[in-house]
This record gives structure tokens, C-alpha cells and sequence, in this order.
């Protein structure tokens, strides 16, 4: 409870703090409050680690808007009655996950800001899914900030005209699968997940956009087979 009324008040400053440079000072704080009062209550910061001061002060600032998006995931779980929260998965982990919840494709986690929604189940085979993956999308939108949502949109539009021409151009394979491997798999923040997965190119892409991987994997780090 401490935790909870702590972060909301610190997090409603920083955002309150952050939205009066566009004149969105009460806005902004509200949602920060709010942010942090969720994130607070579940313990989600690993306040003795960098990484977990870091991203609270990244996520009620820079990365506010991401962080206002993420309460959509939240509205949405708490509305649904075959959502449950992942507190494994989540607690000191500076993420929130959801079995079920919010979904914009059947069988495709979704990551808004800093929570993770969608997932089939809490099983095991799940976790490295979570952890090397969307956990990339995360970060990303924590040093992005609002350009991550801008970029990653504008690629998806792109993507998708330049995949209908190599589509129409080719005329082989199937026309929305090249549409979607442009516009999705070839994303540059896409391509930078699965490779950090261990899964580039993943099963679902058809054209080779990317040949190589973006980066290296967190399994080749761990020394252990990549999951695919």
C-alpha cells in the first residue's frame, strides 16, 4: 500500500513536471499518478537496480505516452473475465503481463508501454517469449519514448505499400503474407525482437528483408539453443 501511494506521488510529479514544457502539466500528472499507483501497488520496479530506477523515470516521462497507452492494456484486463495477471512475470521486473486481456491479433501478444497482453497461457514455454521478446518492445518504447509509436506505424504503412508491390511484382506467394512480412516481420523493431529471441527469421515471414539477424540473441548469451 505504501509502495503504491509512494510511486503514484512521485510519478504524477514527474509526469506533471514533464507535461508542463507542451502547457499539460495537470493532465500529465494525473496519468502519472495513476501509472504509478498501479506499478507501485504490484511492486513492479526493482528500485535497487539501475535498470528499475531507470525505467520508472523513463516511463512518467519520456516515455509517458507510452506509458498512457499501456492503461488501455489495463482498462481492458480489468473489464475482461479471462484475463489474469502474471505477478512471476511481472513483480520487480519493471513490466506488467496478462494472460488474455488486450488483443489486436488472435495468436500475437501485444505490448503497450511497459505491459504485455495476450498471452495464451502462463505455461513455461511461455516465459522466454516474455523475457526476450516482448520485453525488447518494452525498453524500446522506454528510449524511443514518442517517436517509438510514430516510427513504428510509419514502417508498418510502408512496409505494407512496398509489399504489395513485390507481391503483385512476383506474383508467387501469397499476396497478404508478403504484405505482412514487410509491414510486420521486416519492421526494424520487430526484426530487433526476434533476433534477441533467437527466432530470425521467424516461421511466419515469407520474403528475406533482413537476411541476418539485427542483433545478437539473449540464448546465444545464455549459451543455450535458441527457441523457435
Amino acid at each position: 500500500m505504501f509502495e503504491g501511494a509512494g510511486v503514484a506521488a512521485v510519478g504524477g510529479a514527474l509526469s506533471g513536471l514533464a507535461g508542463s514544457a507542451f502547457s499539460l502539466a495537470v493532465p500529465a500528472a494525473v496519468i502519472g499518478a495513476v501509472h504509478g499507483g498501479i506499478a507501485g501497488s504490484r511492486r513492479l520496479y526493482p528500485w535497487r537496480r539501475w535498470q528499475g530506477v531507470t525505467a520508472f523515470v523513463l516511463d512518467h516521462t519520456w516515455a509517458l505516452v507510452t506509458s498512457t497507452a499501456s492503461l488501455l492494456s489495463h482498462a481492458v484486463a480489468a473489464l475482461s473475465k479471462d484475463t489474469s495477471f502474471l505477478a512471476n512475470l511481472s513483480e520487480r521486473q519493471s513490466r506488467h503481463v496478462y494472460v488474455g486481456g488486450f488483443r489486436m491479433r488472435s495468436g500475437f501478444v501485444v505490448t503497450l508501454g511497459n505491459t504485455v497482453s495476450g498471452l495464451a497461457d502462463s505455461g513455461e514455454h511461455r516465459l522466454t517469449l516474455v523475457t526476450d521478446h516482448e520485453d525488447v518492445h518494452v525498453w524500446q518504447a522506454r528510449w524511443f519514448g514518442p517517436l517509438y509509436p510514430v516510427l513504428y506505424v510509419a514502417w508498418m504503412v510502408s512496409g505494407a505499400a512496398v509489399g504489395l508491390a513485390v507481391a503483385l511484382a512476383g506474383g508467387r506467394r501469397p499476396v497478404i503474407k508478403v504484405v505482412e512480412t514487410y509491414a510486420y516481420y521486416a519492421n526494424p523493431f520487430e526484426w530487433w525482437a526476434y533476433s534477441r529471441q533467437g527466432s530470425w527469421p521467424p516461421s511466419g515471414a515469407v520474403a528475406g528483408v533482413w537476411r541476418r539477424p539485427a542483433v545478437r540473441s539473449f540464448n546465444a548469451r545464455r549459451g543455450t539453443p535458441p527457441q523457435r
